[in-house]
């Protein structure tokens, strides 16, 4: 979240209650300031009506899905993060929604919340792993997340791209220097930034304005496909 004091551009923001209520779970994080009527502006997650400048989640979702499918990839998984998080909503939504479209039903079994960290990942990939049959593939809807399941797949003795595919969100700069480099999605951090900057001034100077969604990328590397080698679609 974004915010500025109407005391001047240049001014630093006056200590209030969104200053000492940093603790509050869930939604009730972004809906604060609008209840203190404190104007601000999103990054990376939405909520309501309120204004946002994200990464189109639900279409980085549906990138990772066509690419499993292309894989060939039937029997998936996701690491789909916090359940009130905006980011892993969507994201497991344009997953499942683009599975459902191809006739494969994701069972709940295999869509397990974690932690937005590593832990949180490590600990999901190990519930995965317990069920009857184990997923070919895994979907974690955050870059840190899916080092975790990394991780897990190594301690499991499972080589990651070729036992089992796994592809992040964010391409995160650690993603292309693992052992074996994250499939992710690239999300245009630095764009989503800038444009909420740009809500927030113009919310200060009074305008009406409207969320702005930035396109994501498949950004392919060795977890995912091993064979797949061509400087075309990796990036190693």
């Amino acid at each position: 979240m974004l915010r500025r004091s109407r005391r001047g551009r240049g001014a630093p923001p006056r200590a209030g209650p969104a200053a000492s209520a940093p603790r509050l779970p869930g939604r009730q994080r972004w809906c604060l300031p609008a209840r203190l009527r404190i104007p601000f502006a999103l990054v990376n997650r939405r909520t309501g009506d309120h204004p946002s400048a994200t990464c189109d989640d639900y279409r980085g979702g549906r990138l990772v899905a066509e690419h499993f499918l292309e894989l060939g990839h039937e029997r998936v998984a996701v690491v789909a993060g916090e359940p009130y998080a905006s980011t892993g909503i969507d994201r497991t939504a344009g997953f499942r929604d683009r599975y459902r479209e191809a006739g494969i039903q994701l069972p709940s079994s295999r869509i397990v919340h974690s932690r937005f960290d590593a832990a949180g990942g490590r600990q999901a990939a190990e519930q995965l792993l317990r069920g009857r049959t184990r997923p070919t593939a895994i979907f974690a809807v955050n870059d840190f997340a899916a080092i975790g399941v990394l991780g897990t797949l190594r301690d499991h003795g499972l080589r990651p791209g070729r036992d089992v595919a796994v592809a992040g969100f964010n391409d995160t700069p650690l993603a292309r220097e693992l052992p074996v480099p994250l499939t992710t999605v690239r999300s245009p951090m630095h764009e989503m930034g800038g444009l909420a900057v740009d809500l927030l001034v113009r919310l200060l100077d009074g305008e009406q304005v409207k969320s702005e969604r930035l396109a994501p990328t498949l950004v392919v590397r060795a977890s995912t496909h091993l064979a797949t080698l061509s400087p075309a679609v990796t990036d190693l």
